[in-house]
């Protein structure tokens, strides 16, 4: 490529940024009930007046809610640090979004603690809802859980509910905690009360990322965000009770980490359609960790299989996907990359990699990286930009086209944020007309309106 990626994508109105894979993208897209519809892009995107969102011609935007302004419930003002988001359905065409808030200690907004719905009123994560009609009005925005700690990603629930995922493994007494974190909690937007705040510890305690449930078995899939050596694995809890409705996964199960027979580092696979068969699955000896990480015990003299960045995890097409979003060799890695997706298909215990973001690309992560995705109304991603200078979200095609469909303005009209926002948590409305986002910090909600179809 002539130019880098960042002049690509600092061209106001570029129609294509420089990313450059190898593999079979449309792999990705499998099960996307829209996918033979993928189109390429809407066209430049216009300097939005008001100095908020740019987007194409013909869309437009609505400020759902930003920090620092008051929940309407009344509980306080709403928290810093908007992440990981889901859009779940609601009685008369009203929709239930609820949102992560990936506060550390440091954070500078904490979710209220409300009785009935806190774990550790000493930390300051959690999810907030927002209840909106079909005009994408706010009716309502309350606390959804509150006093967990770095909610980051997580993922919705075939019965409609926000399985939310802290990424850290701080114990009680760390950082002023008073009990253990690092679990995944159960959200009922609808009625957050139903769910509480209830760790859900038979899925593991670990630096959690996000999770994608098979709608067929119930099986949870896991990915863990490990920040250093050995990194992280990749989980499957088999519920006792799967597909039970809320609350089911308090019923417990088993926790399973993934073993790659003669891979103990898929970071070393370089090679797009490389397949592996009969992957094993092995039972994590502690999943409460109480003495040591999981991906620190000892799983036998076959070992486990690693991953630096274990993030991005979602279901389609009969098959489980999950992102390393990238690897080094100077961290400790076995080989460098710039982005996998892998592909498991649980009935026949095969594992492929489908795309190769490599060294010899324009991709430069993490500085300038894709983070939260989700799958688009007319087949193909969205991806959500997490980097340095201005920040994207970029559809990307079938075809690999990738295209602006919104860019966010300096400082998003608050002058002590930092420079650039990055965007996170992008996620559809059910009837798939809305696209909903977030930029992390100033934290920030928009519905995005437009010629999605």
């Amino acid at each position: 490529m002539s130019a880098t990626r960042r002049q690509l994508l600092s061209r106001t109105g570029a129609s294509v940024a420089g990313i450059a894979f190898t593999g079979a993208l449309t792999e990705l897209f499998a099960g996307s009930a829209a996918a033979a519809g993928s189109r390429g892009g809407y066209g430049p995107l216009v300097p939005d007046p008001a100095g908020l969102l740019d987007l194409p011609a013909g869309f437009r935007y609505k400020v759902l809610s930003r920090q620092g302004d008051p929940l309407r419930s009344g509980e306080g003002p709403v928290p810093s640090n908007h992440d990981g988001m889901g859009a779940f359905p609601g009685r008369r065409g009203r929709v239930h979004l609820v949102r992560n808030h990936e506060n550390r200690v440091t954070g500078k907004i904490a979710v209220p603690t409300v009785p009935g719905l806190t774990y550790d009123p000493a930390a300051k994560g959690g999810c907030t809802v927002l209840e909106l009609d079909g005009r994408n009005d706010v009716l309502g925005e309350r606390v959804a859980i509150a006093g967990t700690a770095v909610n980051c990603a997580g993922g919705p629930t075939p019965w409609n509910t926000w399985l939310t995922c802290e990424e850290t493994e701080d114990r009680a007494g760390t950082n002023g905690y008073t009990k253990d974190h690092g679990f995944i909690f159960e959200v009922d937007g609808a009625d957050p009360h139903r769910t509480g705040a209830v760790p859900l510890e038979a899925m593991g305690r670990f630096q959690h990322e996000a999770i994608a449930v098979d709608p067929g078995s119930g099986i949870v899939y896991e990915t863990e965000d490990a920040f250093d050596r050995p990194f992280g694995l990749f989980y499957r809890f088999l519920p006792h009770r799967p597909l039970g409705g809320t609350g089911s996964l308090r019923a417990g199960g088993a926790l399973e980490a993934m073993r790659v027979p003669g891979v103990p580092d898929l970071s070393a696979v370089q090679e797009p359609g490389a397949r592996f068969e009969g992957v094993e699955w092995v039972p994590v000896p502690d999943p409460l960790a109480t003495a040591t990480p999981i991906r620190l015990q000892d799983f036998g003299p076959k070992g486990i299989t690693h991953a630096q960045k274990l993030e991005g995890c979602y279901w389609g097409g009969g098959a489980v996907y999950f992102v390393s979003s990238f690897a080094r060799l100077k961290d400790g890695s076995a080989a460098t990359h710039f982005g996998q997706v892998w592909k498991y298909e649980p009935h026949h215990r095969r594992l492929t990699l489908v795309v190769v973001f490599g060294p010899d690309t324009d991709v430069r992560l993490p500085g300038e990286s894709p983070d939260n995705i989700c799958l688009a109304p007319t087949g193909g991603l969205m991806v959500c930009e997490d980097g340095e200078g201005a920040q994207h979200v970029f559809g990307v095609s079938r075809k690999g086209e990738v295209y602006p469909v919104a860019r966010g303005a300096q400082n998003i009209g608050t002058p002590d944020a930092p420079e650039w926002g990055e965007f996170a948590g992008v996620t559809f409305s059910p009837d798939r007309g809305t696209m909903y986002v977030n930029c992390y910090t100033p934290g920030t909600t928009f519905a995005v309106t437009g010629p999605w179809c």
